[in-house]
């Protein structure tokens, strides 16, 4: 059964700024979405305590465009993906990791929005 397992991110939070669009040479669209999501828990004293981590969100093609439209900064949004691991060199030549999601698909959440539909 383990080969049924694949590799799927389920993520539902705020972004924390615009989308970033940008037209590749090749005509390809990638877009960039810094996603917040917020977990509250009570510690020891019985205060209420909200851990936030924010997501690196990479989106391609036609997703990347619909993004850029129907998603600001401040959005809730429920999204689907993968998550991806790669590597780079900076301007020092020094090797550097990144973790990111790569989303498939999501759903705008603000309640104000009548036309919230998966994409």
């Amino acid at each position: 059964m383990m080969n049924a397992l694949r590799n799927k991110v389920q993520l539902i939070g705020h972004l924390g700024a615009e989308v970033e669009l940008k037209k590749l040479e090749n005509g390809n669209s990638v877009a960039r979405i810094s996603v917040a999501t917020n977990e509250s828990y009570k510690n020891k004293a019985g205060e209420k305590v909200t851990d936030t981590t924010w997501h690196n969100i990479v989106a391609w093609g036609k997703t990347a465009e619909l993004a850029s439209q129907l998603l600001k900064k401040g959005s809730e949004v429920a999204l689907e993906g993968k998550l991806s691991n790669r590597s780079y060199e900076d301007k020092e030549g020094v090797k550097k990791y990144i973790s990111e999601v790569v989303m498939n698909e999501f759903l705008l959440l603000d309640k104000k929005e009548t036309a919230a539909a998966p994409f």
